[in-house]
């Protein structure tokens, strides 16, 4: 009887202890845990050939085009990942939108404005003082001064993390065109939607096109109802322009007139609208010094692991409202390879900018010279889709039969995707290649075929003696012969073949 009773006690306990820890890999709130399992289990890497891919689609704004990527290819359905691009305008506003994935926007070009709306946060940027009543109207609502979360200044080499659902807006505040690619990952399990990425505009009405295909801008036919299917006009809008205008008018307590303006039925300029003057937001100038202890800040994080997958969270280090998004791919002191002869390599992962553990996602850049090649290597624990910045190059891709599942030559403009495992090597041309990589993983890794940290370099030789059916002396030349690491010089066929006629 005794025995009866121990065992349903432990039986009790086992089941407590199996639900209580259930909950806690569940994880609370907004934020999953770090290494929780993707939301969509995807089986659509088992494809013959990868291709370069161009834009499938062109919209044109008032001030601006948005160039999509089609996410029905093979290669964005493995990768869980969809690409879009935004070309903005000097004085060209991005209308305030979200989407229901993490993404990662990388500024290819010009400077500008970001914002990013984090939700449940204060105003905390606010104008010193508001203007005279005489020149405003007497109410007290006109005459306050303007309050807003952050905004943040871009550049050339930014990188911007933003979580799901997070709404953002950028500012074309210079002279040149201001060109922005998005990566977003519709597998992440923040996503319960569906694996379709879709956009949601708070502000404007876009164009039927823009919302009635597939894509990062909307569902496709097969996801559409039979009742809307091409043939009967789909109405298109912002999230107010399904809501009644007279509730709208009672949320914000104002008129209908201007409740009508917020659903944007007579807006036609599309999601990229040109500001009349310029726009004018509190945001304070940084000076030398505050740069110099972002950067300070930033080197600490990456020694102790604050905040990153490496190191313990304790929620005081960044918390959700002071969230650093933002991080420069082309301060040459952050580069983590270097090659005077050959180019550079520049990682951003959850070590360095610590909200991407929260978004499972990290980014590398890469920078080849003249004719110089990135060794071969496979993505260990990560997908990753290329976006090619600036020159060409040579890529060649190899899955696990050891078929070569593309190989040709891509240019500035293209994506490209590497599935997880995949070897994959790229080559310069004599114009030089510059790519950046968005991985699905916030702590993404590689292992490389060639070079001095390469796992040919880290066997015993008798085993590559072996292995390859060579004498110990070759597999010592397979081993040692490349003293570089990574990013590799281009190849003198001299310096390697000396001995060939004589054997």
């Amino acid at each position: 009887m005794a025995f009866s009773s121990l065992l349903s006690l432990t039986l009790c306990f086992l089941l407590f202890f199996h639900v209580c820890f259930a909950q806690t890999e569940q994880g609370p709130g907004f934020w999953p845990r770090p290494y929780g399992p993707k939301r969509f289990q995807r089986d659509e890497c088992q494809f013959e050939r990868l291709n370069v891919l161009e834009p499938s689609r062109r919209i044109q704004s008032e001030a601006g085009v948005t160039d999509v990527w089609d996410e029905n290819d093979d290669q964005f359905q493995c990768a869980g990942v969809v690409v879009v691009r935004h070309t903005i305008e000097e004085r060209g506003l991005l209308l305030p939108q979200y989407v229901n994935g993490p993404k990662l926007v990388y500024v290819v070009q010009g400077r500008g404005l970001h914002g990013a709306v984090l939700p449940g946060c204060p105003e905390t940027f606010q104008s010193s003082q508001s203007q005279p009543r005489s020149q405003f109207s007497q109410t007290r609502r006109e005459s306050q001064r303007d309050e807003h979360q952050k905004v943040r200044q871009i550049r050339e080499g930014d990188v911007v993390a933003l979580p799901t659902g997070v709404v953002q807006w950028v500012y074309n505040n210079g002279r040149t065109p201001l060109v922005l690619v998005v990566a977003v990952d519709t597998s992440n399990r923040n996503n319960q939607l569906d694996p379709n990425a879709r956009l949601f505009l708070v502000a404007g009405n876009p164009q039927e096109e823009l919302q009635s295909q597939r894509g990062e801008f909307g569902r496709g036919e097969a996801g559409m109802d039979p009742s809307r299917r091409p043939g009967r006009r789909e109405r298109t809008g912002n999230v107010f322009s399904g809501l009644d205008e007279q509730l709208l008018a009672e949320s914000f307590n104002i008129n209908t007139d201007l409740a009508r303006r917020l659903r944007g039925e007579e807006d036609f300029r599309g999601i990229i609208v040109r500001v009349q003057r310029e726009l004018q937001v509190v945001t304070p100038q940084q000076s030398a010094e505050e740069e110099r202890q972002i950067r300070e800040e930033q080197s600490r994080e990456s020694q102790t692991g604050t905040g990153g997958s490496g190191g313990y969270i304790n929620g005081v280090e960044e918390t959700f409202c002071a969230l650093r998004l933002q991080h420069n791919l082309n301060d040459h002191t952050e580069t983590d390879v270097f090659n005077p002869r050959a180019g550079r390599i520049t990682n951003v992962n959850s070590n360095n900018l610590p909200v991407l553990s929260r978004l499972q996602l990290s980014v590398q850049k890469g920078i080849l010279y003249r004719n110089a090649m990135l060794a071969p290597y496979w993505n260990v624990n990560a997908h990753a889709v290329h976006y090619i910045v600036r020159g060409n190059g040579q890529v060649q891709v190899v899955d696990d039969n050891g078929n070569t599942v593309f190989d040709g030559q891509v240019r500035a403009g293209q994506v490209i995707t590497t599935p997880q495992n995949f070897a994959v090597v790229k080559k310069a041309s004599a114009a030089g290649l510059e790519w950046v990589s968005f991985k699905t993983n916030d702590n993404a890794r590689i292992n490389q075929l060639a070079g001095r940290v390469s796992a040919m370099r880290s066997m015993p030789v008798d085993v590559v003696a072996n292995s390859y059916q060579v004498s110990r002396e070759e597999a010592m030349r397979l081993k040692e012969s490349r003293e570089e690491m990574t990013v590799l010089s281009p190849w003198s066929r001299s310096r390697f073949n000396v001995t060939e006629g004589s054997e």
